[in-house]
């Protein structure tokens, strides 16, 4: 009964503390990043609206701009949080209700496409001045209470010409820098899976090599964000997709998969030879992208990544530990005494 009283104390403690963010508190939802964000940019940009059988990804068997076979993290974790931007080349970058989704298919981490060269598409530091220079030529700030996430760098290895990270790395550590120096408090920051083992890297014989290119990329992506602790007032949050990836890949029957390793579409983007009868059952949709049960998983590990952030302030919250840590002591003691006077008396 004793441990029942305090436990029930400290319960009730937890429900006082109030939080630093909450996954329901952010105002907007910016977007930053290459296909595995893309909401329809790049399917826009190759005359999808007009002719979608012909437009990059190709619709159907890709979903409505997305390179998977549904929704993708965006539209969940948007979902979520009750915030779903819009892709910013069917807005105006300058007027947004819920944010802007700026992420390219086939963005490279600094400048321009790895995928639709000839396109003037940005890479995700551009994508990042595409919001930040308009702000700060204003002399304005970045919504503090926004959302903002950039995730990018696998097109400099699979598709682009890198054979080290530094650069990559560095380019989405000067995206990060911007948003922050603009004003930007809550930045979602995402690690790539193993690289190796998507069937692209298997059909290619660049398994090693992308795997190596991964381990040095997540590596020196950890040490960089390690550089932004300092910054008392930055929420800078951590997504570990490689653990994910590697989580369902060992135990895929555990996250209702069946098969991790093959494609559901053999064939491009654009050429498409064949499409499995059920995409739900793979990791991968086509040789590159997951589909969309892969996509909620990683919008749960973004969720979680948020909500565990989400701790008490220092200062008020420690007083108002101490003080029911006080109250549930003494309300110990109190109860320690009446045990023992009951005990004094004949018969108990």
């Amino acid at each position: 009964m004793k441990k029942q009283a305090v436990a029930v104390g400290f319960v009730l403690l937890s429900f006082m503390l109030p939080l630093k963010a909450s996954a329901a508190s952010f105002s907007k939802f910016y977007v930053f990043g290459d296909s595995l964000s893309d909401t329809g940019n790049v399917f826009t940009a190759t005359d999808g609206l007009v002719a979608p059988t012909t437009a990059i990804p190709q619709a159907p068997p890709y979903f409505q701009g997305r390179f998977s076979n549904d929704q993708v993290w965006v539209d969940y974790l948007g979902n979520q949080l009750g915030l779903n931007p819009t892709p910013y080349l069917t807005s105006n970058p300058n007027i947004s209700n819920q944010g802007i989704n700026f992420a390219v298919g086939g963005a490279s981490s600094g400048q321009g496409n790895a995928v639709v060269p000839n396109a003037p598409l940005p890479g995700v530091l551009e994508q990042v001045g595409l919001l930040t220079q308009p702000i700060l030529q204003a002399n304005q700030k970045l919504d503090p209470n926004a959302l903002y996430a950039v995730w990018g760098g696998a097109n400099d290895y699979v598709f682009g010409q890198a054979t080290n990270a530094a650069q990559t790395v560095q380019n989405l550590s000067d995206a990060v820098g911007l948003l922050a120096s603009s004003g930007a408090k809550n930045i979602l920051v995402f690690n790539l899976p193993d690289l190796g083992k998507i069937p692209f890297a298997f059909a290619t014989g660049l398994s090693s090599n992308l795997t190596g290119l991964t381990d040095d990329h997540n590596k020196r992506l950890a040490e960089e964000l390690g550089n932004f602790s300092n910054n008392s007032d930055l929420n800078l949050i951590s997504v570990d997709v490689f653990s994910l990836f590697n989580q369902v890949q060992a135990n895929p029957g555990k996250f209702g998969f069946q098969d991790v390793a093959n494609p559901c579409v053999v064939g491009n983007f654009q050429t498409i030879i064949s499409v499995c009868a059920q995409p739900n059952d793979y990791l991968f949709f086509d040789s590159v992208h997951p589909t969309t049960g892969v996509h909620k998983l990683v919008a749960e590990t973004a969720l979680a990544a948020i909500e565990a952030k989400s701790v008490p302030e220092p200062a008020i919250n420690l007083g108002i530990l101490a003080l029911g840590a006080f109250g549930a002591v003494g309300m110990l003691k109190r109860q320690q005494k009446r045990a023992a006077l009951m005990n004094s008396r004949p018969g108990f």
